[in-house]
């Protein structure tokens, strides 16, 4: 799952690890010689991919909800900046010898059920989506990113780079907060929901892609085992409760 990039990144992000090995270590031309390891990247890709501009669609919405013309503004940089990530993931696929609409297809209706499930009703739920949800799939992401072949891994963690989102979300929110403290529970409630929708729709889009599946459990060169799985939710719950309290919000 992929939404929207932000700059929070957890202190223990992967890609501060020790020195690769594995996969981890070799470059594309290399790893992707293993079919399934190639099969795991393109949907991992094509998710990125579709997430990139879903991302720039909602940014266009939300615009459509914001108090000011500067919020507006802002919000159609974010936008661009979105957009140009999903160039350079569909390129990439194109590169590698996929298409990338075939590649995006297996998870446009898991996302767009997510967005349906979890619409904002106004202009401060959608900047605590874009912060707090859209962060924990960038989680997912960098946490999957580290066991990578070099090329896929810089080019991941380079569209997961901040489009300027997550100190504008923060700034709006505590803002409203101060003027109306009543806010501050009802944003909590709804930071509480998207977590959980968040975490359950990364599990079922990972459960069902075997490729992808194989890389985070094992079975393809360094994949995690169910231990650091585990490991993996854990850090990014932790990283999603520094965030709410950025944010000024009980986790």
């Amino acid at each position: 799952m992929r939404f929207m990039t932000t700059s929070d990144k957890p202190d223990n992000a992967p890609e501060n690890a020790a020195e690769p090995t594995g996969v981890a270590a070799q470059d594309w031309a290399k790893a992707s010689a293993e079919p399934q390891y190639r099969a795991a990247v393109v949907d991992l890709l094509g998710a990125l991919a579709y997430g990139e501009l879903a991302a720039f669609e909602r940014l266009a919405e939300d615009a459509k909800l914001a108090p000011t013309l500067e919020d507006k503004a802002e919000l159609a940089k974010m936008a661009s900046a979105e957009f140009h990530h999903f160039e350079r993931l569909r390129d990439r696929l194109t590169e590698i010898g996929a298409e990338p609409t075939a590649a995006m297809e297996p998870f446009v209706a898991a996302l767009d059920g997510f967005h349906k499930q979890t619409a904002p009703s106004d202009w401060l739920e959608g900047l605590v989506k874009a912060y707090v949800g859209d962060s924990i799939a960038s989680d997912f992401y960098r946490e999957v990113a580290a066991r990578l072949d070099s090329d896929t891994r810089s080019l991941v963690l380079a569209v997961l780079d901040d489009t300027g989102h997550a100190g504008f979300a923060v700034d709006r929110v505590r803002s409203a907060i101060e003027a109306d403290p009543r806010v501050g529970g009802r944003l909590a409630l709804w930071a509480r929901r998207l977590m959980g929708e968040a975490l359950s729709q990364s599990q079922r889009v990972v459960a069902d892609r075997d490729a992808l599946s194989t890389m985070l459990v094992g079975g393809v060169a360094d994949g995690f085992d169910l231990a650091e799985v585990g490991k993996m939710f854990s850090r990014i719950t932790e990283a999603h409760t520094k965030r709410m309290a950025a944010l000024g919000l009980a986790a």
